[in-house]
């Protein structure tokens, strides 16, 4: 083996990754190996997690949950409100300011819970998420005024959070390797997807039950998989290790030879353990220098504006979208139009990103460029679509519009993922959505609703919210020039001597005799 190994007598006792004891801990019946679990089932099972975030997402803007404010005619006679507008008379900053109630939760506990995965498994993190969030969307139906039901839309978010900041990563160790985009592309095209599906779901559901009843439906389907993160046996992210930090290197001290050179490595080693605790402690100073490196890492911070700018649209398309519609175009089914046109350019265009990505390579410059051209492409074609008169030419536009700027979602994730080291995804991930909330479609519905209150006119209200796409593509541009170096092989932040106990799935179907195979050759 190389010299590095051989630097201490502690580690020439030390069982390394390739000996014959590590390949017979690691069987398939072991515990530590999932029996059915396959990289195809984690995919599936995350997907249709984010897809019922997203359905919420879309119920809540949907007219048959969202509903109108009571209006009155100048000859007074008046139409009574409906929905959670009506019934809590909402004006459209109210209402705008509800739809993105939940970023206070996802704020404050994105980064809470994309650290914590650094000492607790992120599956556990995920099943106390979704657990949070079941409770809070039964909370949101049970609400009675304003202020009710802002705090439950709050706590969906601290429920979300969890999910955000570690799905990706998960689904990126797993994927194979020329598939990652598409895979994160399958993904992502769940938020289009969800959001359509929501419309319509809201609307049906609004219409025939009540608004309320919606909101009971979306507890009943994510209440198993919040289930599922508790009883699932779980898997290691890649730059992480929770298993046996500290006792394994005590009991491995105490098995060396007692001469002088030993004792003096093995005190050596302790002494760094015993810092290595009082870091731990300090769990805030390590939270700022992984944001330090974030912050100061152009291509990230590059991609997350562009990613602000675009979400800006996309948070305020999604949420007033069907009444833009209904109001300019006088359309009588605004939810099923919306939808139906979201989820099919949606489902297409995002799985078709990923998959252009990996087939011109996926590298950060290849991301880049494509998410400027798709964007750039894409604000032409919607800016158009609000420009005609006919309901045809709108929809014929809108469709491919919103086909090119779903297109960017796998891409611009692949960057988040892969312009940072392994063990800073989860933060990554966590910032980034944080981010692109908070500067995004946060104050985009509420600026719209003021915005459409001051203009009184949709379509003009539409034309510059749909401007901004133009700045996204400008900044995705700059992106193009930037050195970029892809850390997804980078090391950990930890280097450990012994196999961890949780593998990614496709490393688990590696044989017993692949495994010596193996050993041999690195030895």
């Amino acid at each position: 083996m190389g010299n590095d190994e051989q630097s201490t007598p502690l580690e020439e006792t030390v069982p390394s990754d390739s000996t014959p004891i590590e390949t017979t801990e690691t069987n398939t019946s072991s515990p530590l190996n999932p029996s059915w679990f396959t990289p195809k089932r984690l995919l599936v099972i995350f997907c249709v997690i984010n897809l019922l975030n997203y359905v919420d997402r879309g119920a809540i803007g949907s007219n048959g949950i969202n509903g109108n404010r009571r209006t009155c005619t100048e000859s007074g006679i008046c139409t009574p409100g409906s929905g959670i507008q009506g019934d809590f008379k909402l004006n459209n900053f109210q209402d705008g300011v509800l739809s993105s109630a939940f970023m206070v939760g996802l704020l404050l506990a994105s980064p809470i819970f994309a650290s914590l995965a650094k000492s607790v498994n992120p599956f556990r993190l995920i099943g106390v998420g979704l657990s949070v969030w079941t409770v809070a969307v039964v909370g949101c139906g049970f609400s009675f005024d304003f202020w009710s039901i802002m705090i439950c839309r709050m706590l969906v978010g601290v429920g979300e959070a969890s999910f955000i900041s570690l799905a990706a990563p998960f689904i990126d160790d797993n994927a194979p390797v020329a598939q990652k985009t598409a895979w994160l592309g399958m993904f992502y095209m769940c938020i289009p997807a969800g959001i359509a599906v929501g419309y319509v779901y809201g609307g049906l559901v609004g219409d025939h039950l009540g608004w309320r009843y919606a909101f009971y439906g979306e507890a009943i389907l994510m209440f198993p998989f919040a289930i599922l993160g508790f009883v699932m046996k779980p898997l290691q992210l890649k730059g992480f290790s929770h298993d046996k930090p500290k006792a394994t290197l005590r009991e491995m001290l105490k098995e060396l030879p007692k001469d002088d050179e030993a004792a003096e490595a093995g005190d050596a080693l302790m002494r760094k353990e015993s810092k290595c605790e009082c870091i731990n402690l300090s769990q805030l100073s390590l939270f700022l220098i992984d944001m330090k490196a974030l912050l100061v890492d152009k291509v990230y911070v590059v991609n997350v504006l562009g990613y602000i700018a675009y979400n800006f649209v996309i948070g305020a398309y999604s949420y007033w979208g069907p009444k833009a519609g209904y109001n300019i175009y006088h359309m009588t089914s605004a939810d099923l139009v919306f939808g139906g046109i979201t989820v099919v350019s949606g489902i297409v265009g995002t799985v078709a990103g990923g998959y252009i990505l990996d087939y011109m390579t996926a590298t950060i410059s290849n991301a880049f460029k494509l998410l400027c051209t798709a964007t750039f492409l894409g604000a032409v074609f919607c800016f158009s679509a609000f420009c005609f008169k006919s309901l045809y030419a709108f929809l014929f536009l809108f469709a491919i519009g919103e086909l090119l700027v779903f297109a960017t979602q796998g891409p611009v994730n692949y960057i988040c993922l892969h312009c940072v080291n392994p063990s800073l995804r989860p933060l990554s991930m966590a910032m980034s959505t944080v981010a692109i909330h908070i500067f995004g479609d946060v104050p985009s519905s509420p600026l719209v609703g003021v915005i459409q209150d001051n203009l009184n006119n949709w379509r003009k209200t539409a034309l510059i919210l749909t401007s901004i796409l133009f700045l996204a593509a400008a900044i995705w541009f700059i992106g193009i020039f930037l050195h970029s170096v892809d850390r997804f092989n980078e090391d950990a932040e930890t280097t450990t001597t012994r196999k961890s106990n949780t593998t990614p799935l496709l490393e688990e179907k590696k044989t017993a005799a692949e495994e010596e195979a193996e050993s041999l050759v690195e030895s």
